[in-house]
């Protein structure tokens, strides 16, 4: 069973569907240094756009900016057609657009699994209560979690944790959901958990931007894959082209590290 019906999801030209997320020319800097240097990117509608690298070369801060947990410099961020506003209702609306599953689980400590995913649901949607938690039990029957809606983060182990994470996402219904590093903070044992329910999403049809250390997943579920290097996108292409012939040193040498393990 995939994570999406039909009726999740704005229906578009299957994975050549509309841009949806488009970065035009976007810099930031911390102080001189330089994180995220003229990034040119444009992900489709139905896409999933996977975003891999060293450490330091400033994946999360990419991700980061697309709901402006991060402002940028200079450039453009635009969703579906609508630029980043800068503060106030205007960026909580948008952002109630764009769904995000961080590394660590960010769940409300004192608040029930079932209660985390309708609060944004209900407060920001305005969604009635039973109809909330309706759609709430369904997402997290889907996760794999539904029996466990009534206890408290603490009691779930980090896999059931990040599944609730992304079924609090999902309850939004977002254009786009953003991954970063999601599995990092996980035991080997609980990755897999975490990973099948988001190929389950990927293959469901949802845009998925997603930022992880996870080379199968990469390989499997993205439609392109996007190395970046020192602040800047090295080089991109679908998996199996970059996996078997990456075109610049830097992901030659970052691929011949890694996959030798």
């Amino acid at each position: 069973m995939t994570l999406l019906d039909k009726g999740d999801k704005p229906t578009g030209g299957g994975r050549t569907g509309e841009p949806l997320v488009v970065l035009d020319g976007v810099n930031k800097w911390y102080g001189d240094l330089h994180v995220l240097q003229d990034i040119n990117l444009s992900v489709r509608e139905r896409e999933v756009v996977v975003v891999i690298g060293p450490s330091g070369s400033g994946k999360s801060t990419l991700c980061r900016t697309i709901n402006r947990l991060e402002t940028i410099d200079s450039g453009s961020i635009t969703l579906d057609g609508q630029l980043l506003p800068q503060e106030g209702k205007a960026l909580a609306n948008l952002r109630a657009e764009v769904g995000m599953v961080f590394q660590s689980f960010n769940l409300f400590a004192h608040k029930s699994i079932l209660e985390n995913v309708t609060l944004g649901p209900i407060k920001v949607r305005g969604q009635g209560k039973a109809e909330a938690e309706t759609r709430a039990r369904e997402l997290l029957d889907r996760v794999g979690v539904g029996h466990q809606a009534d206890k408290y983060p603490a009691q779930l182990s980090g896999g059931q944790q990040q599944r609730v994470a992304i079924a609090r996402a999902l309850a939004m219904n977002p254009k786009v959901m953003l991954f970063d590093e999601p599995t990092s903070a996980l035991d080997p044992e609980m990755i897999k958990e975490v990973l099948d329910v988001m190929v389950d999403l990927a293959e469901g049809g949802m845009t998925m931007i997603v930022v992880t250390h996870e080379m199968g997943f990469a390989r499997t579920a993205a439609d392109r894959v996007i190395f970046m290097a020192d602040g800047a996108i090295a080089e991109e292409n679908d998996p199996e082209s970059f996996f078997t012939n990456p075109q610049s040193d830097r992901a030659k040498d970052f691929l011949g590290k890694i996959l030798k393990h």
